[in-house]
């Protein structure tokens, strides 16, 4: 054909670093730490409640160029979906403060630069993406970290749309703050979970949206027109799910305090153990993540296989996966281009595995260990 077919809006959205990587890690015998899902079951009353949903109701088997401020790093849908629907990304970056020598690093220690973030809006702002519990990093935003955001959003008019699916997911005592909670934002923000990060179950693919009625009923027609395929007896397993933990909340026999606190100790394994072999990882705060500075390799092996162009974090997974047997994700795929090669010596694991899972990353790490040497 003459005519050009696809609009210019999707050029440079082919890549896919999750097929690239995963693709990879078949052809070795890997431990997959890289891709964000739990691999042991949901818990026993969520998969009832689907299981009483399938069988129980057969008729929940019938039908039933704006500027957008995107915090870095950011899961890494955010930016194509923003230029799908027209919008053009603004980025902003998370930036780590120095530690002290030997000091473990924090995802607390990642913030934003107030007069950099304000610097971002403008007459033509329509939308700022945040993430918190934040993918990659497992930061938990702070209150005043929000109220700053939330502070700039009603100065400048602008709709906030809060990715909140790790709400669940926070450790060390800390509390998850939804931003639309904070004077004045109810009326500008979209807060988005998920089934799967909630109960475990990433297959499901059944989420929400909370918001104000005046924003909402705009997302319903978008919704209605173009999403067909989500399962009603999940949505009623999950609303049966939610049902049962409101009976249980704050107990032990919760599972939002279950689960988070079992996830917390798979952390700390994952931390005390990557850096048996000189990663250092960055504690993460929630999330089902936390990401390792590779520095020093970059340091001691900086020429390792690949284009010029690409960065080290990528090349450097590839290695580890065809040498050491390790799966991860490079944490350059969370950041814009022109920002890549500013973090391109950080990797991303995700820790919310089963102990079978870690005890086999442990043996790889062990065999590293063993190759580096006294």
């Amino acid at each position: 054909m003459s005519k050009r077919l696809p609009a210019r809006r999707l050029d440079g959205l082919e890549y896919n670093p999750w097929v690239e990587f995963i693709e990879l890690s078949k052809e070795y015998e890997t431990v997959n730490l890289g891709q964000g899902f739990p691999n042991f079951p949901p818990p026993d009353f969520a998969v009832e409640a689907f299981q009483q949903a399938v069988s129980e109701d057969f008729m929940l088997n019938q039908y039933t160029m704006a500027f957008v401020i995107i915090i870095e790093p950011f899961f890494d849908c955010y930016e194509p979906m923003t230029l799908m629907a027209g919008g053009r990304p603004v980025f902003v970056s998370l930036k780590p403060s120095p530690t002290q020598d030997g000091e473990l690093d924090s995802s607390s220690n990642w913030r934003l630069d107030p007069t950099e973030l304000a610097s971002k809006f403008t007459s033509r702002t329509k939308a700022l993406v945040l993430n918190t519990p934040n993918n990659p990093l497992g930061k938990v935003f702070s209150k005043a970290e929000l109220e700053l955001v939330a502070r700039l959003c009603q100065q400048h008019d602008v709709l906030c749309i809060s990715d909140e699916v790790y709400q669940w997911l926070v450790y060390d005592g800390l509390q998850h703050i939804s931003i639309a909670s904070l004077p004045g934002m109810w009326a500008r923000t979209l807060t988005i979970g998920s089934a799967g990060k909630t109960f475990s179950a990433t297959g499901w693919k059944v989420g929400w949206v909370l918001g104000p009625d005046h924003i909402m009923r705009h997302l319903r027609t978008v919704h209605q027109n173009s999403i067909f395929h989500c399962p009603t007896q999940g949505q009623v397993a999950v609303a049966k799910s939610f049902e049962r933990e409101q009976l249980h909340m704050g107990q032990p026999s919760s599972y939002f305090v279950q689960l988070p606190k079992a996830m917390q100790r798979n952390r700390d394994h994952m931390t005390h153990s990557l850096q048996s072999v000189g990663l250092k990882p960055v504690l993460s705060q929630g999330s089902y993540f936390l990401i390792a500075d590779i520095s020093d390799f970059k340091s001691k092996m900086p020429d390792l296989p690949g284009a010029a162009e690409e960065p080290y974090d990528r090349r450097f997974v590839k290695w580890m996966i065809k040498n050491k047997g390790l799966v991860a994700i490079p944490v350059s795929i969370f950041y814009s281009v022109p920002h890549q090669k500013d973090f391109d010596h950080y990797i991303r694991f995700c820790f919310v595995k089963d102990e079978a899972t870690l005890q086999a990353m442990d043996k790889k790490l062990q065999k590293w260990k063993a190759e580096l040497g006294p």
